[in-house]
Formats: C-alpha cells, structure tokens, sequence
C-alpha cells in the first residue's frame, strides 16, 4: 500500500474545500437555516408532533441525510470528473499507484467533507430545536457507511459522465427528489395506503428511517432493513467500480 500517494490525494482535495469554503460550508448552513425557518415555522406550526417528536426535531436527520447524500455524490463525482476534463488523468493512471489507492484517496476525501458538512448541519439543527441522540453509535455506523457508500456512487458517476450535464444530472435531478419524497418532512403512516407501499421501493426510505431511528428510536421501516440496504448498495458501488477498473472503462479512452 502507498500511504504517500494516498495522503497526496487526499490533501489536494481537501485543499479544494479551503479554496471553495464559501459554496463547501457557508451555503449549506444557510440552506438548512431556511429548512428550519420554513419548514418549521409553516408546517410544524400546523404540525405540532409526530410519534411523539416535535417536528422540527423530527426534519433533521432527514435535512442532514439530503446534505450528506448530495455533497458525497458531489464531491466523489467532481474529484474524478476533474482529472478526466483536465486530462491529468492519465499522469495518475500511468504512475505507480494502484486502482485501490486512487479509490481510497478520492472517495476518503469524498467521505470526509460529506461528514464534515453532515456534522455542522446537526450543529446548525441544535440551534433551532431540541435534540438527542438515543443511540449515538448506531447513528455514527449510518453516517459514516452512508458517506462512505454514496461517496463511492459519485465516484461511479465522475467516472461515467462526459460531460458537466451528466455530471449533474444524478446530483441535481435524482437525489433531491428521492430524499424529499423518502420520507425527510413526514412520517409515510401519514400517507394513503397505496403511496405508502410506493414509498418502499424508494432506496432513500430505508436511510432517512434508520438514521432517524439512531436519534428517536422511531422508524417507518426496520432499521435492520436499512442497514442491509446500504451495505448491499456499498457491496454493488464496489464491484461496479472493480469491473470499471478492470475494463478501463470511460478512463482509458
């Protein structure tokens, strides 16, 4: 293993977060700001409660799961875009670096600023609402494997795109939609019969619930289920990445 070339990744790309601190930090606190003002005062003044959590408390593990989701999958998917669009990337591929330390110096960085930003966003929380953690560990075990996991999907994306459009597309178009509609602002028991077995099939669902399980011990599904969800997408992330190494697709052409 190169511990050099892996640190040397990993430093450079989290130099590009102290050169972009602005839009890296400052715009998500913001944003969850706004969350809180917004969705707190409107809804939870007409929402006093939900299975005996306050809703403003109850919002937050799904306001920090849709910051850490989009920051992994960004982060991840611009790290390796960038060498691709610059074409340094074949300096990294030619040199005397292993597929697995590429990986590991990305998609750590990648994970690192996803945590970072999930963190000060649950800071940014406390500010505005009363919170506790019923079961830190269990909450630092989806954390952690849900920045590792998602940072390896952007990774899968960066190498796939051709383009900024595509870069985006995933990011911007799919995610936000799915952590809205996974259950992030309400309880899915409070949706009709048939959108509530709809919900199901929607991957986000099983994340939201079981990160918000670690806080509050309530869930709308087995929070057993979640982690196997997330594990079973980590183990897919890594051998598609496995493949694309082997084949060199999208990188070596």
């Amino acid at each position: 293993m190169n511990i050099e070339a892996v640190k040397s990744i990993y430093f450079f790309e989290m130099a590009r977060t102290r050169r972009t601190l602005l839009q890296s930090v400052v715009s998500p606190v913001i944003s969850t700001s706004l969350y809180f003002i917004v969705f707190g005062a409107a809804i939870g003044a007409r929402i006093q409660e939900i299975n005996g959590v306050s809703y403003g408390a109850f919002i937050t593990p799904g306001l920090m799961m849709l910051t850490l989701l989009t920051q992994c999958i960004g982060n991840g998917s611009f790290g390796i875009y960038f060498p691709k669009f610059t074409g340094t990337i074949y300096e990294l591929l030619s040199s005397p670096i292993s597929m697995l330390e590429i990986v590991l110096g990305y998609v750590g960085a990648a994970a690192t600023k996803g945590l970072m930003i999930g963190t000060i966003i649950l800071a940014t929380a406390s500010l505005f609402v009363d919170l506790s953690i019923a079961h830190p560990f269990v909450m630092l075990f989806f954390f952690v494997l849900t920045a590792i996991t998602f940072s390896l999907f952007g990774f899968i994306i960066g190498i796939w795109a051709k383009d900024f459009e595509q870069l985006n597309l995933i990011p911007m178009l799919v995610v936000p939609p799915l952590v809205f509609l996974g259950g992030s602002f309400y309880s899915i028991d409070m949706l009709p019969p048939f959108w509530r077995a709809v919900s199901h099939f929607n991957p986000v669902l099983y994340l939201i619930s079981g990160f918000r399980w670690s806080f509050f011990e309530i869930s709308d599904v087995n929070p057993v289920a979640s982690a196997v969800i997330i594990l079973v997408f980590l183990l897919v992330c890594m051998s598609v990445l496995t493949w694309i190494f082997h084949t060199g697709y999208r990188l070596r052409n």
